[in-house]
């Protein structure tokens, strides 16, 4: 794949603070991103056979047992209805204990049993001893560009994308869960970006992880400017549904408070997102819930008495 020039390559600078050393997601500590794509057919659709155009992404928040070692964690939506698989045990729990995926609709059945399969393969005691992992897997339409009835994400697919996520540079555009997206009627994909804290303000790095589908072209803006309307009669296509947006964050706070941030996040041109979901990879102290392996990373100040 030919190397795109990101936004400052093209001297677009966007906001105010400075970007950290991949202005990705993995400018967080501990962060890693995989993919898998599967291109392939072309020419008109065959339900259940082609051509297809989709893939999944992993996002692992830190390179430790996740099952054992959890993450504080929260889900968010902004409007419509985005699924996000177990997003009612993270609104009360506060923690993930699995890679987070992002695929197709069609395909997110089939990943998240992968998933368990990944973590149980990883985990004598997972099932056994204590309670199992709990797959987040969400979801983005690629129908306009795939065949969705095919369901071609298998467990290979799953296993490679979490065991081939890294840190350094995220690789962008049209591949992993982001393979068959569209946005602003344009092609659509994923995009990351990073953004550090002054020092004198904490020097907290926080990123985020989008795969883009959403939006109508009159509707596109770049660093505020209405770029959209000088092109929206230009090969004009069907507009999708909507996207998932993964922060990731080195600050101390807890899940329930960035549920504030969350609506600020968005613009007026990101009128379609449907759900947006958040990663916290570091906190100072513990907790643990009884019965659980190892604490998850959060104070014990968040502990429910549910727990």
């Amino acid at each position: 794949m030919d190397k795109r020039p990101r936004a400052r390559d093209l001297r677009i600078t966007i906001g105010r603070l400075p970007p950290g050393r991949w202005n990705g997601i993995t400018d967080v500590g501990g962060v890693a991103v995989g993919h898998t794509t599967l291109v392939r057919g072309e020419g008109a659709l065959r339900p259940g056979a082609g051509p297809v155009r989709t893939g999944v992404t992993a996002i692992l928040p830190h390179p430790g047992d996740l099952f054992r070692d959890k993450v504080a964690a929260v889900v968010y939506r902004l409007n419509g209805f985005g699924e996000v698989t177990n997003a009612e045990q993270v609104r009360e729990m506060g923690v993930i204990d699995s890679p987070l995926l992002l695929t197709g609709t069609a395909n997110v059945p089939r990943v998240a049993d992968a998933v368990l399969d990944w973590a149980f393969a990883h985990d004598g005691e997972a099932g056994i001893t204590t309670w199992s992992p709990s797959p987040m897997v969400a979801e983005c339409s690629d129908m306009y560009l795939n065949d969705v009835r095919g369901r071609h994400v298998g467990r290979e697919h799953v296993r490679a994308a979490i065991e081939s996520a890294a840190s350094g540079p995220v690789a962008e555009g049209a591949l992993g869960g982001g393979t068959g997206m569209s946005c602003f009627e344009f092609k659509g994909g994923i995009g990351s970006a990073s953004r550090v804290v002054p020092k004198e303000a904490g020097g907290f790095t926080v990123g985020a992880l989008v795969m883009t589908n959403f939006g109508r072209r009159q509707h596109l803006v770049i660093d505020g400017v209405p770029v959209g309307n000088e092109l929206k009669d230009w090969n004009p296509s069907p507009a999708p549904a909507g996207s998932w947006a993964i922060w990731a964050s080195s600050t101390p706070s807890t899940p329930w408070t960035w549920t504030t941030v969350f609506p600020r996040s968005s613009s007026p041109s990101w009128t379609n997102i449907r759900t947006i979901s958040l990663l916290s990879s570091t906190f100072p102290s513990s907790t643990s819930r009884p019965g659980s392996p190892r604490p998850a990373r959060c104070p014990s100040s968040w502990a429910r008495t549910s727990w």
